[in-house]
């Protein structure tokens, strides 16, 4: 265990993690290059963006919940990569959309997010995320404040739940809900433990 947590301060574990967290987009460029995405590879490409989303703000809401646990503070350095991964699957996710559906059309874009609501909560989602990346260096810490940077980051669960509730809309039309209710299952889990840490002080 001490072996662990010294590899995880060590200079050449972020840049490992970055690489780890690019292997599903690798895998995508690959499968799209070589036809391996089925009969529609454009949705299969945008829907398996979407999913690495979600498992990603899954990844990064597990980070505080794993170092608490497992006393490994060490954990706590790579919780900005992780979520500034969040925020860039989440972007490849909205392009596949914008240029696969809708060919990179402004006004058709913009009545689907009135019209449709799965689209709505998406694109919600993904300016919180937005602000939530452009808020993740230390100088804005600083001309926020902590308790103001904490209070705004806090808006990550609020992701999350608009997350889930996109890709459930997303299922509900073929009543495919298995997907679903794994992934609701983990992120009550870790909104349960963060209750339960509030409560407790």
């Amino acid at each position: 265990m001490v072996l662990t947590r010294a590899a995880l301060l060590r200079p050449g574990a972020k840049p490992l993690l970055g690489l780890l967290c690019l292997l599903p987009l690798a895998w995508l460029v690959f499968a799209a290059a070589t036809d391996r995405l089925g009969a529609n590879p454009a949705e299969a490409l945008e829907r398996a963006l979407g999913l690495w989303t979600l498992r990603f703000l899954c990844l990064a809401l597990a980070v505080t919940p794993l170092r608490v646990l497992s006393a490994t503070p060490q954990l706590a350095r790579f919780r900005r990569m992780v979520g500034l991964f969040v925020a860039f699957y989440a972007l490849l996710h909205l392009l596949a959309y914008a240029g696969f559906d809708r060919g990179f059309d402004v006004p058709a874009m913009l009545h689907d997010i009135a019209q449709r609501p799965f689209i709505f909560v998406g694109t919600l989602a993904f300016v919180l995320l937005l602000l939530l990346a452009a808020t993740s260096l230390q100088a804005a810490i600083r001309w926020l404040g902590a308790a103001r940077w904490r209070a705004l980051h806090r808006s990550v669960y609020a992701v999350a739940l608009l997350s889930l509730l996109h890709f459930f809309w997303m299922r509900a039309g073929k009543h495919n809900f298995a997907e679903v209710a794994v992934y609701a299952g983990v992120i009550a889990l870790l909104l349960g433990w963060r209750l339960w840490q509030v409560a407790r002080r």
